[in-house]
């Protein structure tokens, strides 16, 4: 499989100045720069854009959805939008907010067959609604959510990450962005001190 990039990143002495230190800060915490980051650089006003709404869906405290369940949604859902980035990256974050090695491959896969609780399938069908029909969304949907003690503010939060990723997804396909070879093996091995 070829992943070289269509659209060459920008080095990271030429980015400016705001999103050279973000990077640098992500860099230092992850103990590498993640390709997205330098990828969507090469437009500095999308990538603040996206970085905004990115933390506002990913880092939000008041969530009724916990930081795994997030990455749930988006591992799942960019499976089905066969997103190699997303579910190889994001597959590795879950990993470790779950300390579940196996977890990503399973939603991957087949989310139905995945070690989740029954909550976590209402929220993933849901998304997965969303994801590839969500014109058909409907009342019912809700009740099946609000069953599962999901409050409307959290189905809102259901969709929009499904729907942000879903961008997400679509910008790493086209621009063929290869998911940093450190991802494949992050959460699957305990780390050596």
């Amino acid at each position: 499989m070829n992943h070289t990039p269509r659209y060459p990143a920008p080095d990271i002495n030429d980015l400016p100045q705001d999103i050279k230190a973000k990077v640098l800060e992500i860099q230092a915490k992850a103990g590498f720069v993640p390709n997205v980051f330098l990828s969507l650089a090469r437009r500095p006003a999308e990538w603040r854009a996206f970085f905004a709404y990115h933390d506002a869906l990913m880092l939000k405290e008041d969530s009724g959805l916990t930081k795994g369940e997030r990455e749930m949604i988006v591992t799942t859902t960019s499976a089905a939008n066969a997103c190699l980035y997303c579910v190889v990256a994001h597959g590795a974050i879950l990993r470790i907010y779950e300390k579940k090695p196996m977890l990503a491959d399973q939603l991957a896969v087949n989310y139905r067959k995945a070690d989740i609780t029954p909550r976590q399938r209402a929220m993933l069908d849901f998304a997965m609604k969303v994801c590839l029909q969500s014109h058909e969304i409907n009342d019912a949907d809700f009740a099946l959510l609000q069953a599962q003690g999901f409050s409307a503010e959290d189905a809102w939060d259901i969709a929009a990450i499904t729907a942000f990723f879903g961008l997400s997804n679509r910008m790493a396909s086209f621009s063929n962005m290869a998911p940093n070879a450190e991802f494949y093996l992050m959460g699957r091995v305990p780390k050596t001190r």
